[in-house]
């Protein structure tokens, strides 16, 4: 069985034991729920079409080269980089918290965008534009992120797992914006402290934020990112590998 993807904003990871048929299953990352797999060999995690997966042997990890891919609106800055310009639904600029006080600007089609914002396990958001197309909605992001980063990496996500926003420098931050909408998200953590980062697939659900799961193992807590897992064969039964220990077994 090999995890070949995973889906957002309720996460899961997504996996397939029959190379021939094709069939994706979805495994649920719910709240106590238990994981028991090992991880195995890595290797491409091929493609995911609407006929089903198509695998692939290449050793390279989560995508060798035939099949890794790029959304090239996610550099587009204005000016279309595909042949024709398709973009023409309505869409928002956002600006997005995570805690306790990295902030980063984001575009995504109007309709997705409460959606979009929990896929990237924001804390707490903003909606400060709504713009006619894509290509206007990128001028605008492309502007804003000359002040405020478009782009927030997942170890900054896990270092404010456990935190709260700084909300005296979000509201700060708003004070320069004329806000139509605000969100405020709660994924349910209540860490106390700071899980450790790993990549596992064995231990009980705490919760998931984005594409951030976090388990508990042996006492300790563990933010595993669901795409370091994408590639591997899973193994039946819980891993017996060593871990370093959790911050909060001290």
């Amino acid at each position: 069985m090999q995890v070949v993807g995973y889906q957002r904003p309720d996460l899961a990871l997504l996996v397939t034991s029959d190379a021939a048929s094709g069939a994706v299953e979805p495994i649920p990352l719910l709240p106590d729920e238990r994981l028991e797999y090992g991880l195995g060999s890595r290797h491409c995690a091929g493609a995911l079409t609407a006929d089903g997966h198509v695998p692939c042997s290449n050793p390279t990890a989560p995508y060798c080269e035939a099949h890794a891919s790029t959304w090239v609106c996610a550099r587009c800055t204005g000016t279309c980089l595909k042949d024709e310009m398709d973009c023409y639904r309505e869409h928002a600029v956002y600006l997005a918290a995570f805690a306790p006080a990295t902030f980063k600007v984001g575009v995504t089609r109007l309709e997705r965008l409460e959606t979009r914002l929990r896929e990237q396990g924001a804390d707490r958001a903003a909606h400060v534009h709504t713009v006619s197309n894509g290509r206007i909605a990128r001028e605008l992001e492309a502007e804003i992120a000359r002040s405020i980063t478009d782009r927030v990496r997942v170890p900054e996500k896990v270092a404010g797992l456990h935190r709260a926003v700084d909300e005296a420098a979000w509201e700060a931050l708003l004070d320069g914006f004329d806000v139509v909408d605000r969100f405020a998200f709660d994924y349910g953590l209540a860490l106390d402290d700071q899980p450790l980062p790993e990549t596992m697939a064995t231990g009980t659900v705490v919760g998931t934020k984005g594409r951030l799961l976090v388990l508990e193992r042996a006492g300790g807590t563990y933010a595993v990112d669901a795409r370091d897992l994408v590639g591997y064969e899973l193994r039946e039964g819980a891993s017996e590998r060593e871990l370093q220990s959790s911050l909060s077994r001290f």
